[in-house]
């Protein structure tokens, strides 16, 4: 841990992706506190318990999830994956206050007006919209086979995973965001996992923001569940992508006398499932 170090802690909202609660970050958040940090994972609304209600959720409960988190913390990193990148964009444009940077791990760009499902062409955008409705308004989870397909978990990681997904409230995939300002002009990270994209190649719109000068991109070598296959490599990154932002923090207040933050070298590790 840093003890006597407290200008390299930072304090990271963790956003689960789709069908997974926040028990899918506890191997990050254990590596993350073992380095000193404040560590606040998320579960979003409908994704607790099998059986619950989810007519009434819709993508404003599970913005108000995070935010309600977000709003009694100070300079917090907002990590998002999957579908929950939409969340983590509304959070970040309504609470600049409070978020300093965001982290998308393979997650959906927010784009205002526009819904989660909306990013598949058709004809899957319309196949997908027919499967939530014909499953009582839920997305219902993918098997173990379509979980672990190429995605470099061990046989181990994709039970635990596939065993523990819960069918995905439909209403927050469906339902267009608002956004006040496009999410290329907000400080933050994109992290892509290389073995999703076996053809080198990202969706366009994760493409174009490339030329956006608030934007960078850090590529794991993992699949696209990476908080499970490679939680250690994970973490060394968050806490890179922490350093750095404290050290823009740093450099933006030299007047007051405030100096960036050195890369500290630990080897400590979470195990994953």
């Amino acid at each position: 841990m840093r003890k006597g170090r407290p200008d390299l802690v930072q304090t990271y909202v963790l956003i689960p992706g789709t069908w997974m609660g926040s028990w899918v970050w506890e191997g990050v958040a254990e590596g993350l506190r073992a380095r000193g940090h404040s560590v606040h994972p998320v579960t979003l609304s409908g994704l607790a318990q099998y059986g619950e209600d989810v007519s009434e959720i819709g993508i404003d409960r599970h913005v108000e999830d995070v935010e309600t988190v977000v709003a009694a913390l100070d300079e917090v990193i907002l990590v998002s994956h999957s579908t929950s990148g939409l969340v983590a964009g509304v959070v970040a444009d309504r609470r600049p206050d409070r978020v300093v940077h965001s982290v998308y791990v393979e997650a959906f760009v927010p784009r205002d007006g526009r819904s989660a499902i909306d990013a598949f062409g058709e004809p899957l955008r319309s196949a997908e919209l027919r499967l939530i409705e014909e499953h009582d308004g839920r997305w219902p989870t993918p098997d173990m086979e379509a979980v672990a397909d190429g995605q470099g978990l061990t046989p181990e990681q994709a039970k635990w995973l596939t065993d523990r997904l819960l069918d995905h409230p439909g209403r927050p995939l469906t339902e267009p965001i608002r956004l006040s300002r496009p999410v290329a002009e907000r400080p933050a990270t994109y992290v892509v996992c290389g073995l999703e994209h076996f053809d080198g190649r990202l969706p366009p719109d994760v493409e174009r923001l490339r030329s956006s000068p608030a934007w960078r991109f850090r590529t794991l070598d993992t699949g696209i569940w990476p908080m499970v296959s490679a939680p250690g490599e994970l973490v060394a990154l968050l806490d890179e992508i922490g350093a750095e932002v404290r050290g823009e923090a740093g450099t933006e207040a030299g007047a007051e006398g405030r100096t960036a933050p050195l890369r500290e070298s630990e080897d400590d590790h979470p195990t994953p499932p």
